[in-house]
């Protein structure tokens, strides 16, 4: 049974670092693009909600990842884990703002931008 613990929270903790902002390749490879493909989506709907739907899918991944680390962690680690409590969340939700800035950023300079803006360029 303590095999079966350790290679679950193995494998959940590896999920939240794949989601989490904690180095720069998994974040530039998985978490951007998941927020860009779920705005990408939400802007066919409704273009004006591009810059908000990158920023709440920016969000999500990196919140869930910090939670699913945490847990994966916890559950590798020790027999009976600690609560995820408030003060992780918080923790993790402070971490997840400053990388929502550099994103903003992103945004704003137009290096991502809604996918129709991509395949609509005029000619130069």
């Amino acid at each position: 049974m303590d095999l079966k613990r350790k290679l679950g929270g193995s494998a959940v903790a590896f999920v939240g670092f794949m989601l989490s902002p904690l180095s720069w390749w998994n974040d530039l490879f998985v978490n951007v693009p998941l927020a860009l493909a779920f705005a990408w989506v939400v802007s066919l709907f409704s273009k004006p909600a591009f810059e908000v739907s990158v920023v709440i899918g920016y969000w999500l991944t990196n919140v869930l990842g910090f939670v699913l680390l945490h847990k994966g962690g916890a559950q590798m680690l020790t027999e009976n884990p600690r609560k995820y409590c408030r003060r992780d969340l918080a923790r993790d939700v402070g971490v997840s703002l400053l990388y929502t800035v550099l994103i903003l950023v992103l945004i704003k300079i137009h290096f991502l931008k809604p996918i129709t803006d991509y395949l609509h360029q005029p000619a130069a």
